[in-house]
């Protein structure tokens, strides 16, 4: 069974990009646009890894996050950011984050990493 890669960002490019790049990997994949979405899907669908950008309008991403671990959901989360905010990170990390990206960021260091952690 394929493994299930939830993306969570409110650039629909991003989302189109990763999408992409992880189904031709074989993986199947989950969009969410909003925190909503996201804690839907993750309630619904269990992904295996999250890639949670960390600002979004409404609910940000430690929002997300917070929410995600009190769940008690199983989904590993990788944290995406285009700021270089150290102390959010650091937050995200604390709550479990697995590790960030900054944007730009390198697709095929992202596939590497997505790849490591779902081989674990």
């Amino acid at each position: 069974m394929a493994k299930k890669i939830l993306i969570v960002d409110d650039q629909f490019g991003i989302r189109v990009l990763l999408t992409e790049v992880f189904e031709k990997d074989g993986y199947t994949t989950l969009q969410a646009s909003n925190g909503k979405q996201a804690l839907k899907i993750v309630e619904e669908d269990e992904p295996d890894i999250i890639l949670l950008d960390m600002k979004i309008p409404g609910m940000d991403g430690l929002e997300i996050l917070r929410e995600i671990k009190k769940s008690g959901a199983k989904s590993d989360v990788i944290m995406m950011t285009a700021y270089g905010e150290l102390e959010m990170i650091n937050e995200a990390m604390e709550l479990g984050a697995l590790t960030h990206f900054s944007k730009p960021f390198d697709i095929d260091e992202v596939k590497e990493k997505v790849r490591n952690y779902l081989t674990v």
